[in-house]
């Protein structure tokens, strides 16, 4: 298994109080051993993007099997004076022994549909509720930005340098493994690489420029240091006049001659598009056509998008703040809904959310998500949320209905499907290789890949399908029918 955690720390208590007020309620009216479905799923997509990224599994994963309650648990519990001591007990003996089904990271995901699904005795699909959506809710949040981000930069490299601004320690680290996820092709974060293997790098601050006497010996002590791979910060008095000319001297001085090619400069503030093609002309007049030039400062995707519509030479970006933060949507509204429940029979009980605000309403029972695929280009073509045990041929045309209007339908032929939910946990045992890092970038961009340009427009994307079952909708139907009455 290649789960790391930043620390192996019991976060069982990382909970909302009335998840264990709850716990105790169920076990008091004998609903402890009931089975419960529950479906953890989004309404819209950050910034009104196309779709999502799904991350956050591996942590849930390190959670699960690391959940128990310890004896400080149950005593700080028991101080609240609202616990039975049979409900005590029972956390004293916890143990996670349900089935987890979950999409794998890196997917693209859209809303409404079930990202991760837990079948559970209710105690335990309650208790975990809390961390779950924490985990998926930040990363998916940070890897759909990053690659919002990514697509910008036009296959420049962006690296995330967003360490000092997220909203603590966790979201530093895991937050550069989301970014990852997503496309970035390195962190500033030490112990992101150090934990998680993502490439770790950086330069210089202007502190190091200022400790010098003058900008043109910290450039030279540094290309003294770091000679194979040099990259000069030139805005730290002016770029043009001094901190160009000054990397231009350096590197012809110190790197060239050795034969050293691997070197660049860092733009930082100022107007990036008009400063980087000033330097690139500087550069290459100076005969230093291999000079990469970097630039940062408060970047995201449309300021990057503008960038490039305005011809800046710029061969790398280091974004901060507004990735690590998601700045401009900063929360990801992914929600833990009961779907459906098992009665002593063993059979399964739909249940669903009814609200006045339509968006609201849930889609009930025990699901599973089909993705189907075009076989000529390989593009896809709509999801489908299908009843569990349903089952597609396709060799058969196959016919969707619109969730919103099932007047509306479309039939597929030529096609392809797969199952997104894989199992992660069956009766509380890890039955999921948690792939490499590494693999699951590379299954993030392949999977991207097969999304039509359509979707994914910054402004308008075209709304991928997601449908419902035939099955599924009448079930739906009948329950909304009920809950009029």
């Amino acid at each position: 298994m290649n789960t790391k955690m930043i620390n192996p720390r019991n976060l069982s208590m990382l909970c909302d109080f009335y998840e264990l007020t709850m716990g105790n309620g169920y076990l008091l009216k004998g609903y402890g051993d009931k089975i419960a479905y529950f479906d953890v799923f989004f309404r819209s997509v950050p910034d009104g993007g196309g779709f999502a990224i799904a991350a956050g599994l591996e942590q849930v994963v390190e959670y699960i099997e690391n959940l128990h309650f310890g004896d400080d648990d149950i005593e700080y519990l028991r101080s609240k004076h609202c616990f039975d001591e049979r409900f005590l007990d029972y956390l004293r003996h916890f143990k996670f022994s349900g089935d987890i089904y979950a999409v794998p990271e890196g997917t693209p995901v859209f809303p409404y549909e079930p990202i991760l699904t837990v079948r559970a005795p209710a105690i335990e699909a309650q208790l975990i509720e809390t961390y779950v959506l924490l985990v998926l809710n930040h990363q998916t949040m940070i890897a759909t930005k990053a690659n919002r981000i990514v697509r910008a930069a036009q296959g420049r490299a962006v690296l995330e340098f967003g360490s000092r601004r997220a909203q603590g320690a966790d979201a530093a680290i895991i937050g550069a493994r989301a970014a990852y996820i997503g496309g970035c092709a390195g962190t500033a974060c030490t112990l992101t690489d150090k934990i998680f293997g993502v490439p770790a790098g950086g330069t210089m601050a202007h502190a190091w420029v200022q400790m010098f006497d003058s900008e043109y010996e910290a450039f030279k002590a540094y290309c003294e240091i770091y000679p194979t791979n040099a990259t000069l910060l030139v805005d730290t008095y002016n770029t043009l006049k001094s901190g160009v000319p000054n990397a231009i001297r350096v590197f012809k001085e110190m790197l060239v001659p050795k034969g050293i090619t691997n070197f660049a400069i860092r733009l930082d503030s100022g107007d990036i598009a008009y400063l980087s093609k000033k330097a690139r002309k500087m550069l290459d007049e100076a005969g230093l056509n291999t000079c990469k030039i970097t630039a940062s400062n408060a970047l995201d995707e449309y300021l990057i998008r503008d960038l490039m519509m305005q011809g800046a030479q710029i061969d790398t970006f280091g974004v901060g703040e507004r990735l690590i933060t998601s700045r401009s949507t900063p929360v990801f509204g992914g929600v833990y809904k009961l779907a459906a429940v098992e009665n002593e029979q063993g059979e399964i009980i739909p249940k669903i959310k009814v609200s006045e605000n339509t968006a609201k309403i849930t889609n009930p029972h025990f699901k599973k998500v089909l993705r189907y695929y075009d076989k000529e280009s390989g593009k896809a073509l709509a999801d489908e949320i299908c009843l569990r045990d349903e089952v597609v041929d396709p060799a058969q045309p196959h016919t969707i209905f619109d969730q919103y209007a099932t007047w509306k339908t479309k039939t597929l032929t030529d096609y392809s499907v797969r199952e997104l939910l894989e199992p992660i946990f069956r009766n509380g045992e890890l039955v999921y290789q948690l792939p490499s890092l590494p693999d699951i970038k590379k299954y993030c961009a392949e999977q991207l890949d097969t999304l039509w340009e359509e979707v994914m427009r910054f402004e308008n994307p075209h709304t991928y399908y997601v449908d419902l079952s035939q099955k599924l909708w009448d079930v739906k139907r009948q329950l909304l029918a009920a809950a009029k009455q």
